[in-house]
């Protein structure tokens, strides 16, 4: 099978080189204050600048104010949004944005599904397996990335056991939080690889 690799809460040019090299296919930037993966959108457009043709970059938010939006839009154009479902209802964003609405683990899902979606844990980088059981349900019926606790250690068997189109990482490759390790990163995105290539 095919499978889409985000590596999250970039900062830092070493850790966006070592996600380059490694062969992610997307990078997310977060522009949420209290985590330790916060960037001014400023500085991610700065990183946004070396990403390649090829590469999405993806604005990581939660519950974001319009003004602080428009202001990550003003310094660069990711190609993608992502942020809580609900978000989507209340802030403006430009057609050409692909929106990645996040579902939660243990809550309550619409009737009508978007056609793509990433499925986190309860509360985001904070390192939480979500439900692979109801991971796999969903992706039975969407494109669904898959968040949430995964590491180097445990991605192949998230793969086998979800069948997701994409997996998403954040402080599963990082030697502290906020801290990406390149070498964490290699190894998450080659056991995923992998783990893909056995998946028919």
């Amino acid at each position: 099978m095919s499978l889409l690799v985000k590596i999250c809460g970039i900062t830092t040019p070493r850790a966006l080189e070592a996600a380059l090299a490694a062969g992610a296919d997307a990078v997310g930037f977060v522009f949420f204050a209290p985590s330790p993966r916060n960037l001014s959108p400023r500085q991610a457009a700065a990183l946004a600048s070396q990403v390649p043709r090829g590469v999405k970059t993806v604005a990581v938010t939660l519950h974001p104010a319009q003004p602080l939006v428009d202001e990550v839009l003003a310094a660069f154009l990711p190609d993608l949004w992502q942020t809580d479902a609900q978000d989507f209802a209340r802030i403006e964003l430009p057609a050409g944005v692909e929106r990645w609405p996040v579902f939660r683990d243990g809550a309550a899902l619409p009737a009508a599904l978007p056609s793509r979606l990433l499925f986190e844990g309860a509360r985001s980088g904070a390192g939480k397996v979500a439900d692979w059981s109801q991971a796999a349900a969903l992706a039975s019926r969407v494109e669904l990335v898959l968040g949430g606790g995964l590491t180097p250690g445990n991605v192949a068997e998230a793969i086998a056991a979800v069948r997701p189109f994409g997996i998403d990482v954040s402080s599963g490759v990082e030697s502290s939080p906020g801290r990406k390790d390149p070498a964490r990163i290699l190894d998450f995105i080659s056991a995923a690889r992998e783990a893909a290539a056995g998946v028919v």
